[in-house]
């Protein structure tokens, strides 16, 4: 019940079968393993040991599964990081977790390295394109000259495995701790769950492995079975790449968010469908509600149902499936994998029946805790239940059935927002008073971020000035996509309970005018 372990059954089993394909590139399932065990040995000869964390921020390449491998190999944890995270952002992650190692590629760690003297953890760069030689340690030397020797170390099944971060990390950090069994025990659920075989071939596309969703549910579900895992670069303008490579690779399982649905079907409205797609038996949907309008216009373009599944980094990816017969309810969020279970909770903790409303609780493979945040925990996770922030009921024959959030998150293109930590970035400007960060929502993104902000007395500001000060410091999907400027007082919220809405901090929008940022629109 360890990573190092389930690689390694799978090589001994399909050392010749193709783990990655990206473009060109074919990597087998030995060339992955030898080349993790570059890394591994490399990352010991640093000093790297058991339980030390090894930071990467590296989009999906073979090189991620690499670099993912060889730290799991190390029995060090792997913390893999959104590459669009700035350096402040980077800084509150860094403090949380205090990694030794970071390995990154060159379009990230440029702007980190006027900055790297304040991470006083990290000893050693390791550089993706060897474009800081002399500087920081190059991952080609790496693989050109390290020793493909297997490592003699064997993580416990408790040992932490990875690290994902949810949320804000400007705020404060919430890094979900993962052990080597409970992410081997999902990997082996989802396969078993969707029928999953080393014959299938799974495409990745616009949903990142620094992720769980792309990690847990795509990566190491596929390297349990020995399938191949097809990395299309891109994100919503590759809509049709993404397609081809369906065609050309005949791929069989798709998981994605409904963003990536709606601009398929958006595509598919404008131009047809020019691609043979048949060999695709399961498009899957996670990250967000999945709409009926949505799910209709794919069915009625593709002629395929999207399972709308549901799940959350706490408890490793996804929860749910839908039995692959067509028998399940195809307009719920399924039902329980098993090992898994679900209840529904009052704001007491007592239970409910089938088909209130009340909060998600799960119990099964989770987080062994936040990283260094007891407090968080143990609000999270009591008496063996994860408490998840969702809403939702079940249905008497135990379909789930999402109804909204407990906690103020903003879903966009599957991606959860913190307002609070847009908030807290807004506030340091030294024009504006107040503001709040709601969603405000969209048919194709799921939502969007707005500010209502309160200037100070007697100064002016402009939107495209607020703007550049964000951009400076958050992540380009936390940047608010619409303003609006208010000299009333903002409501205060004293319980930081529940979904904050528009209308409660401005209920007469007839009288303002939003500034919509002036960004370019995704076609």
């Amino acid at each position: 019940m360890n990573l190092k372990a389930m690689l390694a059954r799978t090589v001994e089993r399909f050392a010749a079968r193709t783990a990655i394909v990206s473009g060109e590139r074919r990597i087998t399932y030995d060339e992955l393993d030898k080349a993790s065990n570059k890394i591994a040995n490399a990352l010991i000869g640093l000093g790297v040991e058991r339980g030390d964390r090894v930071a990467t921020l590296l989009t999906n390449s073979p090189e991620f599964v690499n670099v993912y491998f060889g730290v799991i190999k190390t029995g060090a944890i792997a913390v893999p990081l959104d590459t669009r995270y700035k350096p402040v952002e980077l800084a509150s992650l860094f403090a949380n977790c205090r990694p030794k190692v970071l390995i990154g590629e060159r379009a990230v760690l440029e702007p980190l390295v006027p900055e790297m003297s304040r991470f006083d953890s990290i000893e050693h760069v390791i550089d993706l394109e060897g474009k800081f030689e002399g500087q920081f340690l190059s991952y080609r030397q790496i693989m050109d000259t390290g020793s493909s020797q297997n490592v003699d170390i064997e993580p416990e099944p408790d040992d932490i495995g990875t690290i994902s971060y949810t949320g804000g990390p400007t705020s404060r950090p919430h890094g979900v701790a993962l052990s080597h069994r409970n992410l081997v025990a999902e990997a082996v659920m989802s396969g078993e769950g969707f029928g999953q075989t080393e014959n299938d071939v799974a495409v990745l596309f616009a949903l990142p492995m620094f992720h769980m969703f792309g990690l847990a549910s795509i990566l190491l579900t596929s390297v349990n079975k020995g399938s191949t895992v097809v990395l299309v670069p891109g994100t919503g303008r590759s809509v049709t790449s993404f397609l081809e490579t369906i065609e050309r690779e005949k791929g069989t399982i798709y998981m994605g968010v409904p963003y990536i649905y709606a601009l398929a079907i958006s595509v598919a409205e404008r131009e047809g469908v020019n691609f043979d797609l048949s060999s695709l038996s399961l498009w899957g949907s996670g990250g967000a509600t999945l709409t009926a309008d949505i799910a209709s216009r794919f069915k009625k373009q593709f002629g395929a149902d999207i399972l709308d599944i549901w799940g959350l980094t706490e408890a490793v990816s996804h929860v749910t499936y839908h039995p692959l017969d067509g028998t399940g309810n195809t307009n719920s969020t399924g039902k329980a994998l098993p090992g898994f279970e679900l209840a529904i909770a009052d704001d007491d903790g007592h239970r409910l029946p089938s088909g209130q409303v009340g909060e998600i609780l799960v119990k099964g493979p989770m987080m062994s805790g936040y990283y260094n945040d007891p407090e968080a925990t143990g609000k999270a996770v009591r008496n063996g239940w994860l408490h998840t922030g969702d809403l939702g009921s079940i249905d008497g024959d135990g379909y789930l059935h999402l109804s909204g959030m407990k906690k103020n998150v903003i879903i966009l293109k599957g991606q959860n927002i913190y307002p609070i930590d847009i908030e807290k970035v807004l506030c340091t400007h030294p024009k504006i008073a107040e503001a709040v960060v709601v969603g405000i929502p969209d048919k194709l993104r799921g939502e969007v971020v707005a500010a209502i902000i309160r200037l100070k007395n007697r100064v002016t500001a402009t939107e495209q000035e607020i703007r550049r000060f964000c951009q400076e410091r958050l992540s380009d999907y936390k940047l608010p996509k619409v303003m609006f400027f208010t000299r009333s007082p903002l409501k205060k919220d004293s319980t930081g309970i529940g979904k904050k809405k528009l209308e409660d901090y401005l209920p007469d929008l007839s009288s303002l005018s939003p500034s919509p940022a002036r960004e370019k629109e995704e076609s």
